[in-house]
């Protein structure tokens, strides 16, 4: 009886843990796999007024890759900042995006929020936060735009 009783009191923390780590895991590839391919979208983009679409859609496809709702922040800037000092995408104007020509340099940052299964909002209120960040390197061959 007691065996038994030990190992369900060892067995629901175990298995919570397990289940909440795999939550922590899931976002986190989710994020990276959304900045490398928002990056990409950037990088590849045939006219500069299409690529903030783009980078957008491969964020929301890369987070639904991992049955992911809600959403993501996309961010662009210099190489090196943090991701706090970066512009945020939704404001991106056409005086005001990434650099597009040949052997430009410029970094992308997704954040997301994320509740940790069976945690109360009122614990757990947009705490969990977790940020990518990918080095676009646009092609020096390519024709300036």
């Amino acid at each position: 009886m007691e065996f038994v009783f030990a190992g369900v009191l060892l067995l629901v923390p175990l298995l919570y843990l397990a289940i909440a780590l795999s939550e922590v895991q899931r976002n986190a590839f989710a994020v990276t796999q959304a900045a490398r391919e928002a990056g990409r979208a950037y990088a590849t983009a045939e006219d500069p007024a299409t690529a903030p679409a783009r980078a957008g859609y491969a964020v929301r496809l890369a987070l639904a890759d991992q049955d992911l709702s809600g959403t993501a922040e996309l961010r662009w800037g210099p190489v090196g900042r943090s991701c706090d000092g970066l512009t945020v995408d939704s404001t991106v104007s056409s005086v005001n995006q990434p650099p597009s020509q040949p052997g430009a340099r410029f970094e992308l940052c997704v954040r997301r929020t994320y509740r940790l299964p069976g945690v109360p909002t009122f614990l757990d209120a947009r705490r969990n936060t977790i940020e990518a960040r990918f080095v676009v390197q646009v092609d020096d061959l390519r024709s300036a735009p």
